[in-house]
């Protein structure tokens, strides 16, 4: 089971309302517990002893290595940019409904109050409005895709 896979899970279960789930694999055992509406989150993956298992794990190890030296390059080149981030948990829809144009694109100029996106909870559709002036540098998020809590949706150049 991939990282990505584990991840849709604890974002289901903790949409679904179920207090705890737990799943048994070939080589992995997973115990997923949600708190008070979904809010807290505890994961617990154990590694049964396998030789099929062993091998996976070391393989992610080296990979990520490199990649290190990578990420201050990016967050030196978006430190100039405003990132506007999710303010609740739902889906992210980058237009009002599936027959309209999107809210803004890549490049759009923005101002305060200036509806960005829409986040789908519960069957409420929430406008997400610009706190910020400037103009649309990327979009972080898919249409249609899950987000999560104070996640990164836009970066904003404010100048």
């Amino acid at each position: 089971m991939e990282l990505k896979d584990i991840q849709n899970l604890i974002k289901f279960v903790a949409k679904s309302g179920a207090s705890e789930v737990k799943l048994e694999m070939e080589d992995v055992k997973i115990t997923i517990r949600t708190g008070e509406h979904g809010k807290g989150e505890t994961t617990y993956i154990q590694q049964l002893p396998t030789m099929a298992a062993a091998a996976p794990q070391a393989a992610p190890v080296a990979p990520a290595a490199p990649a290190a030296p990578v990420t201050p390059v990016a967050e030196e080149e978006t430190s100039k940019f405003i990132t506007v981030k999710s303010p609740i948990i739902g889906t992210f829809y980058r237009k009002p409904s599936p027959d309209k144009p999107m809210f803004v694109e890549v490049g759009t100029q923005i101002g305060e109050g200036d509806v960005l996106c829409v986040i789908e909870a519960m069957k409420l559709f929430n406008e997400i409005e610009s706190e910020v002036t400037g103009k649309i540098v990327k979009i972080l998020v898919d249409d249609a895709s899950p987000v999560e809590f104070d996640q990164p949706l836009f970066l904003v150049d404010p100048s």
